[in-house]
């Protein structure tokens, strides 16, 4: 039977080379004319592809002077020219996979009929494709069809019409193409194992060389791993790869380009491969190491998300892609974040985010937290994107007073010397809640119908002439929800939110995620489930911040301000090249004028006491020696389970976030920098406490040797009554 079977195989490769032949001179005529008509076109659509589809290649992401940090692929592959091929390397490859492929026109007449010959009479299975031909099928598998396991399919399936194509294209190939650029092309092409593609990522990931300085017996190696990278893996398999390099040696030898005695020396000597695992970057952001790593997952997700890329683009296009990043800047971030919690503390986090402001562009300098970028969650690491991301967090607290304040400027209701007022407690007549709270009512009304508010400590201190300015500094929870009810709704709080810089924050759903119209509970956003409806005025406790938010957008909120009132999107990129080296145009989001420059110019006025004596931040400015002039606000949640600072000057801004993540029960607990826990009860963590120490302990050392810049002037149409 298997002689039989043998014979049917015999006849159909005949049958193949004549078919080849009639194929290649085109006989159209009748039903054959058509036939192969379609088959000509077939063969030049894959010789298209071949020609027209690059191979994937590494992306580079570096930081804002160049330096590589990280690199993004699917398949690793350093790509080589034909005179970066060492002759060991091309007779290794050539004498075991090809003999006379210096002498066909890419099919092997000689070596197919020795196959069908050998395989009908039942000899063990030989392959007769030429390497021109494997270069075909391993650049429809590698490449054309890599994303298509239909397509890998019918690249290696067994039939005659697949051979009869192959065959065709090589010939095309032949015409086209030298051999030795066929030779590199193949090298380039074939795959090496473990996302390891092509001669020049083998060379570097097995022998840390490249493919110019392999020697004989590491060619015999690499060249003997194409057959099946998998079974003759040296690492996992030193036995069969040693046996399978030999061959390659005794091979060498019959095609008269190594001694014997060379090769039976050659054959003595070990593998020589690197230790343990092949030397090769990682494959993501995981590579840009546990301080940049952030930045780098902010790179790919905004690139992603904003900038018109897919994941396949990006880890298989080639590009370079310039950051923004500061790496002496993300450093310092990162030595502050750490030094107020510990990367090891359970279930806290701390975050930093800092961008430069201007009416063009809002670059993001540093992203950075205690907690190192990477996959071993016993060591404190993780992947999630802490800085940048929306999370529930338990919110930025009355950072969110900053939206308030600007929408009281528009409106024209109060401006930054008006007076206020700031009561122990305060009873919205406005909006309500169904959690109680309210001990009486001024209208008789359930006291479940009440908004009741108290503010987190003793305001009498502040004195009777306090401004908006004095309660930005001081934060009474009671002012700014009185503000909200002379605003009418929530809505114009929310509106100067996303117009500042919350826009992903107020398009994500309550819970931080996206949002999902399918999903009962979730099919809001943020800015509709806290903003008023037909039947209410919103949530009164939005100037509070309770809701998730992402610090990012919190630093680019005070950018916004500190560039006149411009908007623009945090972008992370400096530029992006091809694998050519030509410019790619990333889709960006437009800047905008969010606010008028002189509300933008007087609310920044209005946020410049904080880190003063009487401010929420004194204490942390005053202990690094802060003085230059700054806007800023603190920010903590109910319960003190999460906290914020948001700061800049007219050269950096940014904001400070701590909060409970991962788990763990009760508020969060600060006795000072490295004692910050999660403490099982009540917490006494403030936005002038560890957010606070954190912002300010990294800006005085990047701002270190920087003129110190005056913040601009109020617009006297936004400063109100009780100018001074």
């Amino acid at each position: 039977m298997r002689k039989a079977d043998g014979l049917f195989k015999l006849i159909g490769l005949c049958l193949l080379a004549g078919v080849l032949v009639a194929g290649m001179l085109f006989p159209v005529v009748g039903a054959a004319g058509v036939m192969s008509n379609q088959a000509s076109e077939t063969v030049e659509k894959t010789s298209s592809d071949l020609a027209d589809i690059p191979p994937p290649l590494v992306t580079t992401v570096t930081d804002s002077t160049g330096k590589p940090i990280a690199t993004l692929y699917d398949q690793y592959r350093l790509p080589i020219t034909p005179d970066q091929i060492n002759e060991a390397m091309k007779w290794a490859l050539v004498s075991v996979e090809d003999k006379r492929f210096y002498e066909h026109h890419g099919v092997d007449w000689q070596g197919t009929l020795r196959a069908a010959v050998s395989n009908s009479a039942g000899a063990d299975t030989q392959g007769a494709s030429t390497l021109t031909q494997q270069y075909t099928k391993n650049y429809l598998i590698n490449v054309v069809y890599r994303n298509d396991p239909i397509g890998q399919k019918k690249a290696q399936e067994q039939s005659i019409a697949r051979k009869l194509k192959e065959a065709r294209i090589a010939i095309q190939l032949e015409t086209k193409l030298t051999k030795q650029q066929i030779l590199a092309g193949y090298l380039n092409i074939v795959e090496f194992s473990r996302q390891i593609y092509g001669i020049g990522a083998a060379a570097h990931a097995y022998f840390d060389t490249t493919p110019e300085k392999l020697t004989v017996p590491q060619a015999a190696l690499l060249a003997g791993l194409v057959n099946n990278p998998i079974n003759n893996d040296p690492w996992k398999h030193p036995d069969k790869a040693t046996a399978r390099r030999n061959l390659v040696l005794d091979r060498m030898v019959e095609n008269k380009k190594l001694a014997k005695a060379d090769a039976d020396r050659f054959k003595g000597e070990p593998l020589g491969v690197v230790p343990d695992s092949p030397k090769k970057p990682a494959a993501n952001c995981i590579g840009a190491g546990p301080e940049s790593g952030f930045f780098c997952q902010y790179v790919e997700d905004y690139l992603l998300k904003a900038g018109g890329m897919t994941k396949d683009q990006l880890y298989t296009g080639g590009y370079t892609i310039k950051s923004t990043l500061d790496e002496r800047a993300n450093h310092e971030a990162k030595v502050s974040a750490e030094a107020q919690v510990d990367k090891t503390q359970k279930y806290v986090a701390n975050t930093l985010s800092l961008i430069r402001p201007g009416k063009d562009r809002h670059e993001v300098v540093a992203l950075a937290a205690n907690r190192d970028y990477g996959q071993d969650q016993d060591a404190g690491q993780t992947t999630y994107a802490l800085p940048a991301g929306v999370y529930n967090t338990g919110g930025a607290g009355s950072t969110f007073k900053i939206f308030t304040s600007a929408a009281v400027l528009d409106k024209g209701i109060a401006g930054i010397y008006s007076p206020v007022d700031m009561p122990d407690s305060y009873t919205s007549h406005i909006f309500s809640t169904g959690k109680g709270g309210c001990s009486t009512t001024p209208t008789g009304k359930p006291a479940t119908y009440w908004y009741c508010v108290g503010n987190a400590g003793d305001y009498s201190r502040v004195g009777a002439n306090a401004t908006l300015q004095t309660a930005l500094a001081t934060s009474p929870n009671t002012t700014f929800v009185a503000l909200e009810d002379k605003l009418g709704s929530t809505g114009p709080a929310i509106d100067m939110a996303k117009r500042l810089g919350l826009r992903e924050t107020m398009a994500s759903n309550t819970g931080g995620g996206p949002v999902d119209p399918n999903v009962k509970g979730k099919n809001q956003s943020q800015a509709e489930a806290y903003g008023p409806t037909a039947n209410g005025p919103g949530l009164g406790a939005f100037t509070l911040g309770f809701s998730p938010v992402s610090g990012l957008e919190m630093g680019n909120v005070a950018a916004t301000l500190l560039s006149g009132g411009v908007w623009c999107p945090p972008t992370p990129i400096a530029g992006v090249t091809d694998r050519n080296g030509q410019p790619v145009p990333i889709k960006e989001a437009p800047c905008e004028q969010a606010v008028p420059e002189g509300l933008a110019n007087t609310l920044a006025v209005g946020m410049s006491k904080d880190d003063q004596p009487g401010g929420t931040s004194a204490k942390a400015a005053a202990d690094v020696g802060w003085n230059r002039p700054t806007i800023g606000k603190t920010g903590t949640t109910q319960g003190n389970v999460s906290a914020a600072f948001v700061g800049g000057t007219p050269q950096l801004a940014g904001a400070a976030m701590t909060f409970k993540f991962g788990g763990g029960q009760g508020g969060i607990c600060d006795a000072g920098p490295g004692n910050v826990r999660v403490c099982g009860g009540g917490g006494n963590i403030f936005g002038g406490k560890a957010p606070a120490r954190t912002w300010f302990g990294a800006m005085k050392n990047i701002m270190e040797g920087q003129p110190v810049v005056d913040l601009p002037q109020p617009d006297p149409r936004y400063m109100g009554g009780g100018a001074r």
